[in-house]
Order: structure tokens, then C-alpha cells, then sequence
């Protein structure tokens, strides 16, 4: 599951053996994906942050980037697990999506229990997934994207059963404010005190906000913007990485490579190559 050293930014597999494939989540790491294991039949335990989730009946695990876990599980565990990166998501989908679903929220309950209606609902999601991950079809990735995207949909309807919408507070209105305002901007505005002016607020007020809410800073979530918009354009379009550097605003190219290798810990090249491959 070392994204990193693979060409792919999505993993899937049976949970059966798991500690003995993967021995380091025995201890406690920290990982930059995105992990959902669907536990059916378990014997074992799992720590996230300051939550021990212990298995008397089957439950849906979500592991964050940066929280710091530790799996340990029965060699005969039933289930299955899907890690993917925020990458691999937001290519199809906008970057901001993942924040529409509240089990990926700062600080929420990292699991949920099913019951026997549940469980069955997500397991064909579950297998539909490891069909189209096994086989060797046109398009796959685009396919695997959308099943992840629904999955994570029937998945928001057990966590969070509400169909009313939760009620704004004013610092996620402020948020989705310059969330707004960086779509609009990110290309030729890429400082925090430009945002800041638009909202009536400090650059340290922003910044508190976005850290309580996001648990990122805004100069993180606009060069964040700046990245994806980057990652999109090197995997869908022929442009070159100039003319890309051009598109977004940087002023050299040089400049855009250094900015995207910091971000990415790869080159603009080296994501091109990959993500097409």
C-alpha cells in the first residue's frame, strides 16, 4: 500500500491474512491515503487516534490521511479493504468533494456498525469494486472512480442517515466562502492576504479558521487547489509543462516545477508518466 513506489493511486484486497501481508500496521503509523475497510467477520482490533474499535458485529473502518493507526486482525478476518489517495478522487471528481462526506470530517467517529440490510448493500459495492479492480478492461480507472464515488454515497447514508442538510456554522460558511473565492482566483492569486481582504477578515483569522475546520492552513488549501488543477491538467491534456506553468500563473517554469516537486514529492514528468501509464 505504498503509493509512492506504484504507478496507481488506488489498492484493493480481501482482508483475510492482512497483518501477515502487510506486518507494519502492527504498529502505529501514519499514513497520507485514504483506507475504507469493511470488517464482515473479525476477531481483533483497530486503533485510530484516540479510538479502539473492537468487532461484535460487522462495521465499515475509515482511516484518514495523517491519523496515526495501528490494525491488528485475525489471520481468518472476513472483508475488504480499498485505500486510495486523494489524488486518484479528485481527478474525476472535484477537489473539495471528499469534504461532502461527514465521516471525513476533522475529528469524527472513525467507524460505523452495519446491520444485516447494510451490510449486504455495501458488500455488492464492495464485490462490483473487486470485479472491475481484477480485470483488465478499457477505461478501468474512470469505472473504479465512480464505484469508489457511489460506494462512499451509500456509505454517507449509513453514517449520516439525515436527508436534512446540517445547519452552517459561521466559520464553515466562511470556509465554503473561500473555497469559492480560490476557484475563482487560484490561477492568478495564489496569497493568503488576497483571500483574506475578499472575506473582510485577517490573514490570521483566516488561517485560525481554516486550521479548526480543515485542520490545514489556507496557503496549504489554495496551493493544494494549485496542484490538483496541475495533476488534471498533466493527465488529461497534451499541453506541455510550459505551457501548463503559463496557465497557472507561475512565472517560469523552473518556478512551477520546484512548486509542484514540494507538493507532490515527484515532477511534473514523473506524475505525467505515471498517471498515464
Amino acid at each position: 500500500m505504498d503509493f509512492s513506489k506504484s504507478n496507481c493511486a488506488i489498492f484493493y484486497d480481501t482482508l483475510k491474512g492482512f497483518n501477515a501481508k502487510f506486518p507494519f500496521v502492527e504498529e502505529s503509523h501514519k499514513q497520507n491515503f485514504y483506507s475504507i475497510l469493511f470488517l464482515d467477520s473479525c476477531n481483533g482490533e483497530i486503533e485510530i487516534d484516540n479510538h479502539k474499535i473492537y468487532f461484535n458485529c460487522p462495521k465499515v473502518v475509515i482511516i484518514q490521511p495523517n491519523c496515526i493507526s495501528k490494525i491488528n486482525l485475525h489471520p481468518e478476518t472476513g472483508g475488504r479493504i480499498i485505500a486510495f489517495t486523494e489524488t486518484f478522487f479528485s481527478l474525476r471528481y472535484n477537489n473539495n468533494s471528499l469534504n461532502d462526506f461527514s465521516f471525513f470530517e476533522h475529528g469524527c467517529k472513525p467507524y460505523v456498525a452495519l446491520n444485516s440490510f447494510q451490510k449486504e448493500n455495501l458488500q455488492t459495492f464492495f464485490e462490483l469494486f473487486e470485479l472491475e479492480y481484477n480485470a483488465i478492461l478499457k477505461d478501468k480507472t474512470k469505472v473504479l472512480r465512480s464505484i469508489l464515488n457511489i460506494l462512499l454515497v451509500q456509505l454517507e447514508r449509513i453514517y449520516n442517515p439525515q436527508i436534512i442538510p446540517k445547519t452552517p456554522n459561521t466559520k464553515n460558511e466562511k470556509i465554503k466562502e473561500f473555497e469559492k473565492l480560490v476557484e475563482q482566483h487560484f490561477k492568478e492569486q495564489k496569497m493568503p492576504s488576497f483571500y483574506a481582504e475578499k472575506l473582510h477578515v485577517t490573514p490570521n483569522y483566516l488561517n485560525k479558521v481554516c486550521k479548526s475546520e480543515t485542520g490545514k492552513t489556507a496557503g496549504d488549501l489554495i496551493r493544494k487547489r494549485i496542484t490538483i488543477e496541475a495533476q488534471r491538467l498533466l493527465h488529461y491534456t497534451s499541453l506541455s509543462i510550459n505551457e501548463i506553468a503559463h496557465d497557472l500563473g507561475f512565472e517560469n517554469v523552473s518556478y512551477f516545477v520546484t512548486f509542484f516537486k514540494k507538493q507532490t514529492l515527484t515532477t511534473p514528468e514523473q506524475f505525467r508518466k505515471n498517471a498515464n501509464h
